[in-house]
């Protein structure tokens, strides 16, 4: 069984994978719905595809080019959409003015931002798939959180001389070890075939062109990448791409990728099997397993343990989304393995007890922060896979666990933190009761509380 990889694993699979896993290749009516992926045309002056080289590419002497602008607030009609990248967004509004429905724009969307935001979107990585459709009022989610390889021991981040577990940065996250079986291709594969009108395929083809073509490189993936130049400079083909000459690519220039390129072509044309049981799925293996490090690095760079069998067994998983009520709107969110719907559940039902509106700024403000630390003491000590987790997620969301958690409130002065989870209990109210450790079912039974 497939195990789902806990956020900090995640987040190193997300940021290494771009540059250092997917590899070069071979060069042989809308619906009104809304989606969100939580994973992943050209621009002018922009030079022939067949000309393209990697990295960045100055915009001569004339001076830097302008990235393009981004603007947060629009008003219009007939549908839209929000990314936090402006070329992923014209992208994803192009699939909705041509006939494209929610899914396919948050598909095209996301296959952009492997492109222009590499260090938290790609095919490398996995996330969730929040979608949508008014004309049922019926919302589904896709759970497309990467896994851990089958082979995974259980203290693999523990430094055996020390016993206590490696720093979370460099060693950790810049490793193989960290490296998770990826999800996202499967998640927009499983959304397309589930909700949307347009095939694979043909919402790569922007994503591959604008990989091509370059972006405009802005101040925040310059600032992303020189953060990062000591681990990127550890991978040999990382270095290459990311790190021309030595240095970031600087604001104004235009960065391509047409490595990245060739692999959407390739996908497009062989389906999600290329990575997961084709050419792909190779070269990752080889990079987990033996990582391509550099003559000059001393980063440690551990090695990992996913194989071919790894890739070729990975599954999206259909979930029912969370609910809750909040001040008269239904908001819905991502089950566990993810802790966003338990998360923000929690916490709006334990604010939705407090006139806020009635209140100082300072006054909600605090409200706000005291139930949100609340709901994430709850989310470390009981969120996580539950398929090997027993997740309380009703009880969690009730109202009556709400009423219990509001308690801890003071309305004068912050709790201290991190503030301590709780467990459901049978009765409402403030007194003091036995400790009950909550089970999904949404029983309780007693026991000591124990940390999961």
């Amino acid at each position: 069984m497939q195990r789902r990889v806990p956020a900090a694993v995640a987040a190193a699979a997300l940021l290494v994978t771009p540059f250092s896993l997917i590899v070069p290749v071979p060069s042989a009516s809308a619906a009104p719905d809304a989606a969100a992926s939580g994973t992943a045309a050209g621009a002018a002056h922009a030079t022939s595809p067949a000309r393209s080289r990697p990295g960045s590419t100055s915009a001569g002497a004339g001076g830097g080019l302008t990235p393009t602008p981004k603007q947060a607030t629009m008003v219009g009609y007939g549908g839209g959409i929000a990314t936090v990248d402006a070329d992923a967004s014209r992208i994803g509004l192009q699939v909705l003015k041509h006939g494209g429905n929610a899914a396919d724009a948050a598909v095209a969307a996301a296959a952009a931002l492997g492109v222009t935001e590499p260090y938290s979107s790609g095919i490398g990585g996995g996330g969730y798939f929040v979608y949508y459709n008014a004309r049922t009022g019926k919302v589904g989610t896709i759970d497309g959180r990467e896994t851990a390889p089958a082979a995974m021991p259980h203290d693999a981040f523990i430094d055996p001389q020390t016993g206590d577990p490696y720093p979370f940065t460099p060693q950790r996250v810049t490793s193989g070890i960290s490296v998770g079986v990826p999800g996202s291709l499967a998640t927009w594969k499983r959304a397309l075939d589930r909700w949307g009108t347009r095939s694979l395929a043909r919402e790569l083809r922007p994503a591959a062109t604008l990989a091509r073509r370059g972006f405009v490189v802005d101040q925040t993936f310059h600032q992303q990448t020189e953060d990062n130049a000591e681990r990127f400079s550890a991978f040999t083909p990382t270095k290459r791409l990311i790190l021309p000459g030595g240095e970031a690519p600087a604001v104004g220039s235009r960065f391509r990728n047409p490595d990245l390129a060739r692999t959407y072509d390739l996908i497009a044309r062989k389906g999600i099997k290329a990575l997961y049981d084709g050419p792909l799925s190779g070269e990752i293996v080889k990079a987990v397993q033996d990582p391509p490090k550099t003559a000059e690095t001393d980063l440690p760079i551990p090695p990992g343990v996913m194989t071919r069998k790894d890739l070729a067994g990975y599954t999206t998983v259909d979930r029912e989304p969370t609910h809750v009520r909040y001040r008269g709107r239904d908001v819905y969110g991502i089950a566990p393995s993810s802790s966003g719907g338990a998360t923000v559940g929690e916490a709006l039902n334990i604010m939705g007890r407090y006139d806020l509106s009635g209140m100082s700024a300072t006054d909600a403000l605090h409200h706000y922060l005291e139930a949100s630390a609340l709901a994430y003491a709850d989310r470390n000590a009981y969120d996580g896979d539950p398929a090997y987790v027993d997740v309380p997620l009703k009880d969690l969301l009730s109202e009556r666990y709400a009423a219990e958690r509001a308690c801890a409130i003071s309305p004068t002065t912050a709790m201290t933190k991190p503030a301590r989870p709780e467990t459901p209990r049978r009765t409402t109210g403030c007194a003091g009761r036995p400790r009950q450790r909550p089970t999904s079912s949404g029983r309780t039974r007693r026991t000591s509380r124990r940390p999961t």
